[in-house]
């Protein structure tokens, strides 16, 4: 694994664009300080594949994308009967060729975890993508045990969030070949930023089990500088990675 940070779009602010010196795409500027970033786009509308592909060209070698499944997934048929949508949400992606990262599946508050729809549907997505999937669930019923083991048996990580919105969603769980931070702001969320104590901690955290930490306090810009002030902290101002072991997703 490497330590990656980076924010959900890559979207530059204008107070921030003496960070991002140069010319290009706000994408291709971004990507001169970070090493990832979240497209939660992919959300609310589909890409084609040759968007993703430009995407990829745009970027250097050691870029990641993380990208977000679509709510007709995750919201709407609530992963049953989707089979149709997680292959074309696949093939789409795959256009970012070795530049994806990481596929994320942030489930709705009320979707509680029930073990055979859960199981047939992470077959599904082992057998549609290889490539690396964390979840993000939000109902209390998915910080279990039992829950982690199923998720972790399929080779999928469980994202570690804040604010935490049950007992036990601050810390990462299912497999943990995968770490990945989703932090959404905090006390407003999407909108407070961080503070130099909180960002201390979470450097402590990736120094000692490195991953992705993903800023989504994007409402009011806060994502970019809670970023740029955590990868101070992290690495030396000439590289943009920390790299460590690699580990890779069981076969399903």
């Amino acid at each position: 694994m490497t330590v990656r940070i980076g924010t959900a779009g890559w979207s530059i602010g204008s107070r921030y664009r003496p960070d991002f010196p140069g010319e290009g795409s706000h994408l291709e500027r971004y990507a001169t300080r970070f090493s990832a970033v979240e497209i939660n786009s992919s959300f609310h509308r589909p890409h084609r594949v040759a968007t993703y592909r430009r995407w990829a060209e745009s970027v250097p070698d050691d870029f990641r994308f993380a990208v977000k499944f679509p709510k007709l997934v995750s919201h709407e048929l609530r992963l049953v009967a989707c089979a149709d949508a997680v292959e074309r949400f696949a093939e789409e992606t795959g256009g970012l060729g070795a530049k994806l990262g990481v596929l994320l599946l942030q489930l709705p508050p009320s979707l509680a975890f029930d073990r055979p729809i859960v199981s047939a549907f992470l077959a599904l997505c082992r057998a549609a993508s290889d490539a690396p999937i964390v979840c993000e669930p939000r109902h209390a019923s998915w910080f279990t045990d039992g829950a982690d083991r199923l998720l972790a048996d399929h080779g999928i990580a469980r994202a570690a969030a804040d604010p935490a919105p049950a007992d036990g969603a601050g810390e990462p769980g299912g497999w943990p070949g995968l770490v990945y931070v989703r932090l959404h702001g905090s006390p407003v969320m999407y909108r407070s930023a961080y503070g130099d104590a909180v960002l201390d901690r979470y450097a402590a955290r990736l120094r000692a089990t490195p991953g992705w930490c993903i800023f989504d306090n994007t409402a009011a810009m806060a994502a970019t500088g809670d970023a740029l002030k955590l990868q101070a902290k992290l690495v030396d101002p000439e590289r943009r990675v920390i790299p460590v072991v690699k580990s890779r997703p069981p076969s399903p």
